[in-house]
């Protein structure tokens, strides 16, 4: 981890009692879902992560308690730095509240996130439907999601072909 995050993360342990991790030399800050708008206005305003670089999240199925988690990967353009904030969220509730008015990309991001994990921002201006049609049951990014199992159309074995289709007359 980059020591210039030192003081950063020694500010949001104590305002927010945030859990560090390192990854790889990258840190990772875990706070619950009511303190993440406070800890990101915080990190915005104070500590000048101006950017939301991306906003996901990760299922651990067949884990439940945390299930997912909803990820703010945050950047530092003047300071070039980077730190990755994660939501822990239960399977039995999947809401957290929506930072759209911290950084204005979380409201595209968060319906990407909603759309393809089922995840419910809560106060979020526009929560409609953005990479799936409206009438799609389910969530596509979910590990318990039905697969289908059926044959992309641009796959094709030329040995079934060959034995359905005539062969030229010669």
């Amino acid at each position: 981890m980059d020591k210039r995050l030192d003081p950063i993360v020694k500010d949001l342990q104590e305002k927010f009692s945030a859990t560090l991790t390192e990854f790889r030399e990258e840190a990772h800050l875990f706070v619950t879902a009511e303190q993440v708008v406070s800890a990101l206005t915080l990190l915005r305003d104070t500590h000048k992560f101006e950017l939301l670089s991306a906003l996901t999240a990760s299922d651990y199925y067949p884990q439940t308690t945390p299930r997912f988690h909803v990820i703010y990967q945050l950047s530092s353009v003047s300071k070039n730095l980077t730190l990755q904030v994660r939501v822990p969220v239960n399977a039995a509730s999947l809401k957290v509240p929506t930072a759209a008015h911290v950084y204005k990309v979380a409201n595209w991001r968060e319906r990407e996130v909603f759309d393809m994990f089922g995840i419910v921002f809560e106060g979020h201006p526009d929560p409609r439907r953005i990479l799936m049609p409206e009438d799609t049951e389910g969530h596509p990014l979910r590990k318990d999601y039905p697969l289908g199992y059926e044959e992309p159309q641009f796959t094709f074995n030329f040995d079934e072909i060959r034995v359905v289709k005539p062969a030229p007359k010669e």
